[in-house]
């Protein structure tokens, strides 16, 4: 990944923020700017350098990172207050110092300002600002795109694994369990979040939660999870029936939201509004006559978090943009009966999408 070009990028931003530095206090963009993966950070971008702060506990871990990643940065070592004092020094002589309003506390907003005494006094100001970095975060380089992918074909081939077991009357906890056991087994560093098994009425709840359920005969059963590479995520939904569906009306649900996933995919390429997509999808649902029944937005972006922009739903202002990963997942549900979610990660390309999730979406176990 080039992550030793990103702070200078950032930087090509901080005019039209209003800033002249930017406090980065979002432990996803501490990561993504300096390669650190501790839980506790904060960097100061100014228009000449950079300054990493943390603790005792990461000072040789801070070392070692940054220098891999080739991020030139002052890094310093200290207690909290010792941290705010190093950052009342260097924020001398700017006038703008930009903060993510969206990761600041109230409580850490208060005490920069009572620290930045120098900041104050020379008539600077403190500039709330919104999502900088994640600007930079749309657009995936190479070594993103690789561990993305790579973290997609695991989950592929741990569902290939598993798949047969809903038709062996495992709980949903334990078909859960065993699909997380075996992303981890064949590499995966975690799981992207608590895997979803939902079967019968369960999957009517988009995001229910495993549970003691025994899967029987004619369930539809819901499966979202994804995997873990070096900080990068992967999201997959796929629908698997345990025999021919108890409820009719689930077999037309089957396939009307494979239909709206398939709109929603054709209609995801770059320069494309991403509520375009999500009204591709919930038209299709709505034709053939289950629009009621799609409850959420169509999709997100993926990496370093699994919910980030854009946002694939309606009333999105989001552009897509090539080189983004997002996700397509129309989802359908019929309370007491069950429901049908197809999802797939996506890169966003000039001509269209390039799928990196690729199990198939048969539903047979």
């Amino acid at each position: 990944m080039d992550v030793a070009s990103r702070c200078k990028r950032l930087r090509e931003l901080f005019d039209e923020a209003g800033c002249d530095a930017l406090l980065v206090t979002s432990i996803d963009n501490v990561r993504y700017l300096t390669g650190f993966t501790g839980s506790t950070a904060m960097v100061l971008v100014t228009g000449a350098g950079a300054l990493f702060l943390s603790d005792g506990r990461y000072a040789e871990q801070a070392r070692e990172q940054l220098a891999e990643a080739g991020v030139d940065a002052e890094i310093q070592i200290g207690r909290a207050q010792e941290q705010l004092e190093l950052l009342d020094r260097a924020t001398r002589g700017i006038r703008r110092l930009g903060l993510e309003a969206a990761s600041v506390t109230w409580s850490l907003e208060r005490r920069l300002s009572e620290r930045l005494g120098q900041l104050a006094s020379t008539g600077g100001e403190i500039v709330p600002t919104e999502g900088l970095v994640e600007r930079l975060r749309l657009v995936k380089d190479a070594g993103e795109l690789a561990r993305i992918e790579l973290a997609a074909d695991l989950a592929d081939v741990a569902l290939a694994q598993v798949r047969q077991r809903v038709a062996e009357s495992p709980t949903e906890a334990e078909l859960a369990l065993e699909l997380d056991v075996e992303m981890r087994r064949r590499g995966a560093d975690d799981v992207s979040f608590e895997t979803i098994v939902a079967s019968g009425p369960n999957g009517a709840r988009p995001h229910a939660r495993p549970s003691s359920r025994r899967i029987e005969e004619g369930d539809v059963v819901v499966i979202d999870f994804g995997a873990l590479v070096d900080g990068y995520h992967s999201d997959m939904t796929r629908t698997l029936c345990a025999g021919t569906p108890a409820d009719p009306r689930l077999v037309d649900l089957l396939d009307a939201v494979l239909a709206a996933q398939r709109a929603g995919v054709r209609a995801t390429r770059a320069g494309v509004p991403a509520a375009d997509v999500d009204a591709a999808c919930r038209r299709s649902l709505e034709e053939a006559g289950f629009g009621s029944l799609f409850a959420h937005g169509t999709g997100h972006g993926v990496g370093l978090q699994i919910h980030e922009a854009p946002a694939l739903a309606p009333g999105s202002a989001d552009i897509l943009v090539e080189g983004a990963v997002v996700t397509v997942e129309p989802g359908a549900y019929l309370p007491g009966a069950g429901g049908v979610r197809i999802e797939d990660t996506l890169v966003v390309t000039a001509n269209g999408a390039r799928a990196l999730t690729k199990s198939t979406k048969d539903t047979t176990p």
